[in-house]
């Protein structure tokens, strides 16, 4: 069978986003350059399919694939906030430095705050894609 390694390797890349099965995620800025491994991993994991930038549904976190040329990033994080649960996080994956597309850290430390998120990691989620972990404050603090 020899399959067993494969879903493994998967749900380590979905793993290290600090998902879980049975979490709903919804997903922005999907493209032809978006990492598809990355992607199928999150639905292994989490039992559940990509749900697109139109649901409606409740998301446990958000996945961001997000280019320098793609416009204003406080208003697509804000957007991003729409239907994310309380304590939720968002994954602002962005292209690796010298990658096309590439968004420098300082233009995510701006917005971010302006949104309403403050950055807590940033990781390599896979080949070419640097994720940031994007989540709301805790209650009480400023």
């Amino acid at each position: 069978m020899g399959a067993t390694a494969e879903p493994a390797a998967e749900q380590s890349m979905a793993g290290r986003l600090g998902l879980k099965p049975g979490q709903f995620v919804q997903e922005f800025g999907y493209d032809d350059d978006v990492d598809d491994e990355l992607r199928l991993a999150i639905e292994t994991l989490t039992g559940n399919e990509l749900a697109d930038e139109d649901a409606q549904e409740v998301a446990d976190a958000v996945l961001f694939w997000w280019r320098d040329d793609d416009g204003d990033l406080v208003d697509a994080l804000i957007s991003g906030l729409t239907n994310l649960a309380e304590g939720g996080i968002i994954w602002l994956l962005t292209p690796k430095a010298g990658r096309e597309g590439h968004v420098e850290h300082s233009e995510i430390e701006e917005s971010a705050p302006t949104a309403g998120l403050h950055a807590t990691s940033t990781i390599s989620v896979c080949r070419d894609w640097t994720g940031t972990r994007l989540a709301t404050p805790k209650a009480g603090r400023r």
